[in-house]
């Protein structure tokens, strides 16, 4: 039974294909929070709702077909495009969607001293670099993603590396520890410097990095090194794209904390 998007070795076709393992994955993430969530409903306001099943929908629509059949085991390209909403775009949506009591409370108790020691600026940037750059070592790619454990131990890992590496930037349990707004403004530029390690082989190489997508069928009329290079574009640029987004935000929000004035435009208060 195919359960998860993985390497096939077969052509590819439009077909519509059920990875009933993605389903399954996104309905656990959505009834994570949902179900407290709506047994409050007056403390889960509708902004918040908004971020959160954006966040949700942009992930299942990365991990799902046709995006993750394609990044599983043809493109490249599609490979990075998973990554950088794994990684970048929908850790941040969830985390901000999520209600603040509801983080609070799992983040409480006994397991509280676990999650201050791994969402600590230093360790969480270390996690999440280290997480980024053994899953795009070719022996980790072409080795594990042909196996659908493997392909979904890599998604699933991405997206833990995501939570983890967005956490000190919006600080959504004080107790845990907050940044300043300085601090906050240098994590998020040292983000952008390990990732730029694999962008630059698929940049620069005149040689398929990877032996799977290599190998795999072609789709449409892209040659692999091509294929590559636009990989390269993805994780370098849509990854900077998202930091730069981020770091205006949280400039207009220092502003606008420092400067408040009749007539302010107020961001949401998730940034602050």
């Amino acid at each position: 039974m195919t359960w998860w998007c993985s390497a096939q070795g077969v052509a590819w076709s439009w077909t519509w294909r059920a990875y009933p393992g993605v389903w399954l994955m996104g309905l656990a993430i959505g009834l994570a929070v949902s179900w407290p969530a709506v047994r409050a409903p007056h403390r889960w306001p509708p902004r918040e709702r908004i971020l959160f099943f954006t966040g949700l929908a942009l992930w299942w629509l990365a991990a799902d077909w046709p995006i993750g059949a394609l990044g599983a085991g043809y493109l490249l390209s599609m490979h990075q495009l998973q990554y950088l909403v794994f990684v970048m775009i929908a850790p941040p949506l969830l985390l901000l969607g999520t209600p603040e009591w509801l983080l609070t409370y799992w983040m409480a108790g006994r397991a509280a001293p676990v999650f201050r020691l791994l969402t600590r600026p230093l360790v969480a940037l270390l996690l999440c670099n280290t997480i980024v750059i053994l899953t795009h070592l070719p022996s980790v790619v072409d080795g594990v993603m042909e196996q659908q454990l493997g392909s979904f131990a890599v998604d699933f890992s991405w997206l833990a590396a995501g939570l983890l590496l967005w956490w000190p930037v919006l600080a959504r349990v004080p107790a845990l520890g907050t940044l300043s707004y300085p601090a906050r403004f240098g994590y998020l530029l040292a983000v952008t410097v390990l990732p730029g390690v694999p962008a630059a082989f698929f940049f620069f190489a005149n040689y398929p990095v990877y032996a799977l997508y290599e190998l795999a069928p072609p789709v449409g009329t892209w040659s692999a090194t091509d294929d590559q290079f636009l990989a390269g574009i993805i994780m370098k640029f849509g990854g900077l794209l998202v930091v730069v987004t981020a770091l205006t935000i949280l400039f207009f929000r220092w502003y606008d904390r420092d400067r408040a004035r009749p007539g302010t435009f107020v961001l949401p208060p998730a940034w602050e």
